[in-house]
């Protein structure tokens, strides 16, 4: 993922609320949500390149979702693939603490990321990033993450988190309404003003296109939108919005399960 918007406890109905945009060049072959056959309780999309994925969630209730961090002072010539990250989080036992301090004694196998794990049969939910080598354990309340530090201020998070705060005080009458607001939300393209804009090593003119939460770029750009929210029940709805750009179809899935041992 490229931008997520969560909250932890931020609405009395629900455990998780989180909004997210998947950006990735468009020639990248992707394979849209579903649960997967060698995980049969795995629900998440795969990059058909690597086989990994950017966010996924288990009918146990463990989740992981990642983004890249943009910086490319920092780099590894021959870096395993991010994708692996969630899925090796998911398929193991470890909580998402020990995960997390495991990663960090090889921060360096891959380039800069921040990780959220989350699980939501013990409430124990941190962020993790290779980049500046912190575990950040995740309180209640709002947060942003796009490709840098959890949080960090750059115009598309803070415009998502004030938007994706006013979707979730407004009481939806249903859960499938609520989704729907979000996926409309990730929809936003508007770009920063150049002043705005942070310095990540690209030209400005690519900086402004990468402000937007929705980018729509020549061969780069969002490849789908996904609203996860899980209530106080442990009720899990999934949504996916697909744009229909490399591999994978247009289109919408929608997934409901309750997180059991």
């Amino acid at each position: 993922m490229c931008l997520i918007l969560f909250g932890k406890n931020a609405h009395p109905d629900y455990k998780l609320i989180l909004a997210a945009n998947r950006d990735e060049f468009f020639k990248r072959p992707t394979k849209e949500a579903h649960f997967w056959e060698d995980y049969p309780r795995l629900l998440a999309g795969k990059d058909l390149e690597a086989g990994g994925t950017w966010m996924g969630i288990k009918k146990d209730g463990r989740f992981a979702a990642l983004t890249n961090v943009r910086d490319f002072t920092k780099l590894n010539n021959q870096p395993k693939s991010r994708g692996e990250i969630p899925i090796d989080y998911l398929t193991e036992e470890k909580s998402p603490d020990d995960f997390a301090h495991s990663l960090d004694q090889h921060f360096d196998d891959y380039n800069g990321f921040n990780v959220l794990l989350y699980d939501l049969r013990t409430l124990d939910f941190v962020h993790y990033s290779n980049h500046e080598r912190i575990i950040n354990r995740i309180s209640d309340g709002i947060y942003g993450l796009s490709n840098a530090s959890l949080d960090t201020p750059w115009p598309k998070v803070r415009r998502g988190k004030k938007m994706f705060e006013q979707v979730i005080e407004q009481n939806s009458e249903s859960v499938e309404e609520l989704h729907d607001e979000l996926i409309n939300l990730l929809s936003d393209s508007q770009t920063a003003a150049y002043k705005e804009l942070p310095d990540t090593g690209v030209p400005p003119e690519m900086e402004k296109q990468l402000s937007a939460m929705c980018i729509r770029m020549d061969e780069y750009g969002t490849r789908s939108s996904a609203v996860v929210t899980v209530d106080s029940e442990g009720k899990v709805n999934f949504t996916e919005k697909r744009y229909g750009l490399g591999e994978d179809e247009a289109g919408i899935s929608r997934f409901k399960f309750d997180v059991t041992d």
